[in-house]
């Protein structure tokens, strides 16, 4: 077999390979000595089939078989040989012309076929040692406990139906029906719908018109949906909503004690106040996190400087702009409406993508050489979490898990990921500080969140980032119909 580089151009290369005819003839050979004393045609004893008879009846199946085990296996051996890495599966070109197919299953005529791959870059790692980064605490008080535990009480609290007229702070049932130009809208209409006066989960002025209302009553309430309202046809739209309503409730006492916790399904109310603080806690811990990650990798990209794959590129940055698409599609916005174009946004998207894939292959070097791993445990637990988030879909998720080998690396990755960065925190150069909650929360907040969040995203910032973990945008906008909050004893 002969192999020959015919292409060595920065990361690409391709690979001319040339099995001889006679070589394939004799692989052939060796294979029907094989199926000899196995296969059954008639006329014949068992074991007494000539050959010339069993190559002509066998002789093209099993070329092909042989055809198709050589450029399945004989790729992954000749990169191995040549001490390279495929940065994706190599291309493999064989000859398109019947006649000259012919020839080479009848072994009249040499087997080539062509690779075609980018190879990984080679990357010399630095010393970490020159990376300092500052880690932001928050000392969470027993006041903001408290603020926190008050309003998992006053998402509890009950109501009793009264008579008269609806105030503030009453919880209204009511059906309603929304139309823009007397035509009803999508997501406009719901039956027996809860909505607590002065809540502000409503469109602005929509609870307002409501107050005084009693069981019983129809009313057509006009409201303007907010100018950036995330769907575009109802942004400054002005609407009706013709409303009835059911039920009038006011409100229990809220009191912080055991029976609240018990009703909750907890033991004692200290054992609320510490599941509270748990959570605020992993809030916090997790925009700590974040904004450790990201120094490192802002760090990292600062020291790695090579050219990467364009083929990871690609696939990287079409992951991203379908999701830039998809957002504003689903937000009804356009490039213009983000104050950008789609051509420069593109471009932004291309310079992230190739950021995200060189930071990528260097974390993959750094956990290779300091021996990282992601456990059978870990994966079995991030799984878990996928079914968890999919009721009713576990069998079709845990199968396609098992069909898609790629759907179990897209689990492994961030695990990985996340390791190598606690694999950092161990070398690099970490300092402590106290702020604020308002000090943590502040970079989070607004467009300057993220220099790798561009504006072309106008909610899920997610697409945007340079690292998963990096997070979406954590105000949600108002809708045109108030939800029910998905627990009612989680903590805002």
């Amino acid at each position: 077999m002969q192999v020959i580089e015919t292409l060595a151009e920065g990361l690409k290369r391709e690979i001319k390979v040339v099995i001889p005819a006679k070589d394939m003839e004799s692989k052939l050979n060796e294979r029907l000595a094989d199926v000899k004393d196995k296969v059954r045609i008639n006329g014949f004893r068992p074991g007494k089939v000539p050959p010339a008879h069993l190559k002509k009846v066998y002789g093209k199946s099993i070329m092909a078989d042989l055809v198709n085990e050589i450029v399945r296996e004989q790729p992954t051996q000749i990169l191995s040989s040549r001490g390279e890495k495929s940065a994706t599966q190599p291309e493999i070109a064989m000859t398109e012309d019947k006649d000259e197919a012919e020839k080479i299953l009848a072994a009249e005529k040499d087997f080539e076929f062509t690779l075609s791959y980018e190879v990984l870059p080679p990357i010399e790692l630095k010393s970490t040692k020159g990376i300092k980064i500052t880690r932001e605490v928050v000392d969470i008080s027993d006041d903001e406990v408290n603020e926190q535990v008050l309003k998992v009480a006053e998402s509890a609290r009950s109501y009793e139906t009264k008579k008269g007229k609806a105030a503030d702070g009453d919880r209204i049932t009511m059906d309603y029906v929304g139309k823009v130009d007397g035509v009803a809208f999508d997501g406009g209409t719901d039956q027996g719908a809860e909505l607590v006066l002065g809540s502000g989960r409503f469109i602005p002025g929509f609870e307002d018109q409501l107050v005084g209302t009693k069981a019983g009553d129809e009313k057509t309430i006009t409201v303007t949906f907010p100018a950036d309202y995330p769907a575009k046809n109802l942004a400054g739209a002005e609407a009706t909503f013709d409303v009835t309503v059911k039920d009038v409730a006011a409100p229990g006492e809220t009191e912080i004690n055991d029976e609240l916790a018990k009703k909750l399904g907890l033991e004692s109310a200290d054992r609320l106040r510490e599941i509270v603080r748990g959570q605020i806690e992993s809030q916090y811990g997790s925009l700590t996190r974040q904004k450790v990650k990201r120094q490192i990798l802002d760090q990292l990209d600062e020291m790695y400087k090579f050219d990467t794959p364009k083929s990871l590129v690609d696939a990287e940055y079409n992951g991203i702009w379908s999701q830039v698409n998809n957002d504003l599609a689903q937000s009804g916005r356009s490039f213009e409406d983000e104050g950008t174009t789609e051509d420069k946004a593109q471009e932004e998207y291309k310079t992230l993508a190739e950021r995200r894939v060189r930071l990528g292959l260097v974390l993959s070097e750094i956990g290779e050489k300091a021996g990282v791993e992601v456990s059978e445990d870990e994966m079995q637990r991030a799984i878990y979490e996928q079914l968890r988030q999919y009721p009713g879909q576990e069998k079709q998720i845990l199968e396609f898990f098992r069909s898609q080998p790629g759907a179990a690396a897209s689990i492994r990755a961030p695990i990985f990921e996340e390791k190598v960065i606690d694999h950092l925190l161990t070398e690099i150069d970490v300092t402590d500080k106290k702020v604020t909650k308002e000090e943590l929360l502040a970079d989070e907040e607004g467009e300057g969140s993220d220099k790798d969040a561009k504006k072309a995203a106008p909610k899920k910032k997610a697409a945007a980032k340079a690292e998963a973990s990096e997070g979406e945008e954590a105000a949600p906008k108002k809708k045109a119909a108030p939800k029910k909050k998905a627990s009612e004893g989680d903590a805002e």
